[in-house]
């Protein structure tokens, strides 16, 4: 009496219950449910006849659009493994990519094609089609999807240890690495995700987060199992995003930090409240979450997890009392990551020979996990995998405190703490500081050598629009709110800060800056 436990399982049960609600929502194009499993077996037949068997990988390169969400479930229904590749990498990622996952077969956006037909002709093995209008001697995506299937899918068949998609890391100081995700993963993750979130029928979700980042953090499968509606979002802007709020009655988003400021500082005269932000990604500092629940009278959720963990792990739960505290509190709490989500497996924050640290909010340890939203392990990379996978758990390389009432608060990578004069200083307690000054829309903080102490926090601001900041008095604003050895010794102002392929910022860029004097 056992099923396999897949997405497209989950999925195929929001077609049976809801076929006549509205499932993507794309601009001028709206499919319903029944639309959504017509487009999705007419692509997973044209893949099969076009040749794919399965097993074989299927990179896909595209914005948030229509075309792109019907590929992520027509590419597993053929029995072929998703390849989704981040839009905004450099042309040696993908050149490395499409090697390295051994893709059999591209679907490339239009938009995108300038840049990757070049390197799709590098590999001539490798078969491409457009998702959308086609090139001259290229399938368009109408090609595929011209032709009905004989016979209707069975949507709950597929194995749930079968690998279901290889999602590659943003690869910013070394190659991108392949993790390898499972039918089992993506099920699980996504049940997490409406038991979390409670979406449910009739909720209208707005893809902000690219559909490459962990299959859209999950929210693909979650949304159309329950009867809610996908509206696509092409392009990240504040502007675009406010306007598809208002006019699809969008009643949640998935969004990083990064984006969740750019909202706040470029929003307009009427913002719909309301809204649930599910927030990831690198943790939303608490002075942004206070503006986001303030100012624009959204509901934050804040979850946090890994591509390795399948999008995530745990969820930030408010507690009773939470409602009677003041702003201020609140924030600070949600800052934190929460606990662990009921079908991940388990979550604990260890010390060096993995024993468990004090739940009192002081010690810090290495967060590690291990259960049901765990990847496979990394593609094609056995030392990688079994490095992250050590002593039977997987290894976050987050840094976290376990407070008393059993939540987890991630200080810092560990690469990212500063060590000055002996002490350790979470780059992220010291950005969560400048984050609450009223003239700082983006702070990051790194290390820099330093002669006497070896090292010291310097901090790359960039003001918020229009509003004039002193570096002497942005010092002295942290210093009243920390120890002095945290506070910053230099404010470095920028218009912006570099960010991976992702959105993450690069310290690594930054620390380099200040190591060789060009800051």
């Amino acid at each position: 009496m056992q099923v396999p436990l897949t997405p497209l399982a989950l999925v195929a049960r929001g077609m049976d219950a809801f076929p006549h609600l509205p499932a993507v929502i794309d601009d001028g194009r709206l499919l319903t449910y029944a639309d959504l499993r017509q487009e999705a077996e007419r692509l997973a037949h044209g893949l099969i006849t076009w040749g794919l068997t399965p097993g074989e990988r299927v990179a896909i390169l595209s914005p948030n659009v229509a075309e792109a969400l019907v590929a992520y479930l027509a590419v597993p229904l053929a029995g072929g493994v998703l390849v989704p590749l981040n839009t905004r990498l450099v042309a040696d990622d993908y050149r490395y990519i499409l090697g390295h996952a051994e893709c059999a077969f591209a679907l490339i956006h239009p938009e995108l094609s300038p840049r990757a037909l070049p390197l799709a002709g590098e590999r001539p093995e490798m078969r491409v089609a457009i998702l959308g209008e086609g090139e001259p001697g290229l399938p368009s995506y109408r090609d595929l999807t011209a032709v009905p299937p004989p016979l209707p899918f069975d949507w709950r068949s597929y194995p749930e240890a079968n690998v279901l998609s290889i999602n590659y890391t943003s690869g910013t100081t070394s190659r991108p690495k392949g993790v390898v995700q499972t039918h089992r993963n993506n099920h699980l993750n996504a049940v997490d995700m409406l038991l979390a979130t409670g979406i449910g029928r009739g909720d209208r979700h707005l893809h902000v987060a690219p559909l490459f980042h962990a299959n859209g953090w999950g929210m693909i499968w979650a949304t159309l199992a329950v009867g809610a509606a996908n509206v696509m979002l092409p392009r990240v802007s504040a502007s675009d995003i406010h306007r598809r709020i208002a006019e699809f009655a969008v009643t949640s988003l998935n969004a990083t930090a990064t984006v969740l400021v750019m909202l706040l500082e470029e929003r307009p005269t009427q913002v719909r409240p309301g809204v649930l932000v599910i927030a990831g990604g690198a943790a939303p500092p608490a002075g942004v979450i206070r503006r986001i629940e303030t100012e624009l009278g959204w509901r934050l959720l804040h979850m946090y997890g890994l591509t390795e963990t399948t999008a995530f792990l745990t969820a930030f739960e408010e507690p009773p009392d939470y409602p009677r505290l003041d702003p201020a509190e609140r924030a600070r709490l949600k800052a934190r990551q929460g606990t662990v989500l009921p079908l991940a497996g388990e979550v604990r924050v260890v010390r060096a020979d993995m024993a468990d640290v004090a739940c009192d909010g002081l010690e810090m340890g290495e967060v590690v996990a291990r259960g049901n939203v765990i990847m496979k392990g990394y593609h094609r990379d056995p030392d990688a995998t079994e490095r992250a996978f050590a002593r039977g758990w997987f290894h976050t390389g987050d840094l976290a405190v376990r407070h008393p009432d059993g939540t987890v608060e991630i200080r810092d990578r560990a690469k990212d703490v500063i060590i000055s004069g002996g002490e350790n200083i979470p780059s992220l307690e010291v950005e969560g500081v400048l984050f609450t000054h009223p003239g700082i829309a983006e702070a990051a903080v790194v290390a820099a050598p330093h002669p006497k102490w070896g090292e010291t926090p310097v901090a790359f601001v960039v003001p918020r629009r229009g509003v004039e900041v002193d570096a002497e008095e942005v010092i002295a604003y942290c210093r009243e709110r920390l120890p002095h050895f945290k506070a910053p010794t230099r404010v470095i102002f920028r218009s912006e800060l570099p960010r991976t392929g992702s959105g993450k910022v690069q310290k690594f860029a930054l620390r380099r800056e200040l190591a060789d004097g060009n800051d």
